[in-house]
């Protein structure tokens, strides 16, 4: 199938997802996002899609699964407000005390730990924490994913240990 059949295939199920976003969200907007992401996602993985297998079933496995991380990153993110006039300070929660982990390390000594590890877990590492998933990584390095998720992993091990002053 070519890009363009495939297009032109997502495209025609647009209201059919509209009306499933809507159900997950209850929000005009948020539900023209999920479905945007959703197509993006699709378009990203269109090569696992096999012509003849259930297109609506398949755009809807995508789209409950973003609706679900999503959440579950929304859920865990910590939002501060600040209710001052304006914005001048952010409200702390009783228990933030000036001898913090943020006030005992600075981006310099983070800097500098990552920049002295070795290349093979240092590049993997960086392209990891700028938002490269495990797959564009593998691909842009041609090596494994399994080495990838390998690397990251000594990497922080790594990190952590010469970041260890900082504990409390």
């Amino acid at each position: 199938m070519s890009t363009v059949e495939f297009n032109n295939l997502l495209t025609s199920h647009r209201e059919f997802l509209r009306g499933f976003a809507f159900s997950f969200t209850k929000d005009s907007e948020d539900a023209d996002d999920l479905i945007q992401d959703t197509f993006l996602k699709a378009l990203r993985y269109k090569d696992n899609f096999r012509e003849g297998t259930n297109i609506k079933g398949w755009l809807f496995t995508i789209m409950r699964n973003i609706f679900i991380n999503n959440y579950k990153r929304k859920k865990f993110q910590n939002t501060i407000t600040d209710s001052t006039d304006n914005n001048y300070f952010i409200n702390a929660s009783q228990d933030y005390s000036f001898d913090s982990v943020t006030t005992k390390i600075s981006e310099k000594d983070i800097r500098s730990a990552i920049s002295s590890l070795n290349k093979e877990f240092r590049v993997p590492f960086t392209m990891f924490v700028e938002g490269y998933h495990y797959d564009e990584i593998a691909d842009t390095l041609g090596i494994p994913m399994g080495t990838v998720k390998s690397r990251i992993f000594h990497a922080r091990k790594k990190l952590a240990t010469r970041l260890s002053d900082y504990k409390r």
